[in-house]
């Protein structure tokens, strides 16, 4: 698969079939993705495979915190504190049409709350990836990571493999650092799944629509 069509083939998929990912190939999406750029060559990105065992103690762990209406800690802020337009429309449409491939409707907030945990069970997938960095690493390192990432996702597409990039599995990310026995000084950037795509499952028929270039780009000469 050349790069162009597996950007474009790429998708966040939310269900996963029960069949385990061969480890060379996770060796090799991560062998791919180490040749991202970084500022310096510093390659700040560390990054925790969980499988099996670990994977449900560690969903079981961010439900239960959740359950106890532990206030979320984040490592640092995701999302912004107040939504404006166009970034809140295109949220909106996101979550609509999440929950209407689901047939959840507005009102049932007991199906919603868990399709909303199923993001601390990586959706399903044998593999979640966890990404992390030193405290002492600047914002740049984030941007890096982002890119290191994105790396993982595009080689995953090529080995015939789907993810998803979750921001919600870095909403406790003390519950995290102690599952994983992690030093406090690894921030959690974020989590992915990683698996084989369930394709008929109806949360992986829906689309999201992208913005034309021109609604982004401005032109010089």
């Amino acid at each position: 698969m050349d790069i162009l069509t597996a950007m474009h083939a790429r998708r966040a998929v939310r269900a996963y079939l029960d069949r385990p990912v061969e480890p060379e190939k996770i060796r090799a999406v991560l062998d791919a993705a180490r040749q991202a750029p970084s500022g310096a060559n510093i390659q700040p990105w560390q990054v925790a495979v969980v499988q099996g065992e670990t994977r449900q103690r560690l969903g079981q762990a961010l439900i239960a915190a959740r359950e106890a209406g532990q206030p979320e800690n984040p490592d640092y802020p995701y999302y912004p504190e107040k939504w404006h337009d166009p970034w809140r429309g295109r949220r909106q449409q996101c979550g609509l049409a999440l929950y209407k491939a689901l047939g959840i409707g507005r009102e049932d907030s007991e199906r919603r709350k868990q399709a909303w945990y199923r993001n601390y069970h990586f959706f399903g997938a044998p593999v979640g990836l966890l990404f992390f960095l030193d405290e002492s690493l600047g914002t740049g390192s984030l941007i890096d990571t982002g890119i290191f990432m994105q790396g993982v996702m595009l080689a995953a597409t090529g080995q015939g493999l789907a993810t998803c990039p979750q921001a919600a599995l870095a909403e406790y990310p003390d519950v995290v650092r102690e599952i994983l026995a992690l030093e406090s000084r690894l921030r959690l950037v974020c989590g992915m799944a990683l698996g084989y795509a369930d394709a008929d499952h109806p949360i992986n028929q829906y689309r999201l629509p992208r913005c034309e270039i021109d609604e982004f780009t401005r032109w010089y000469d």
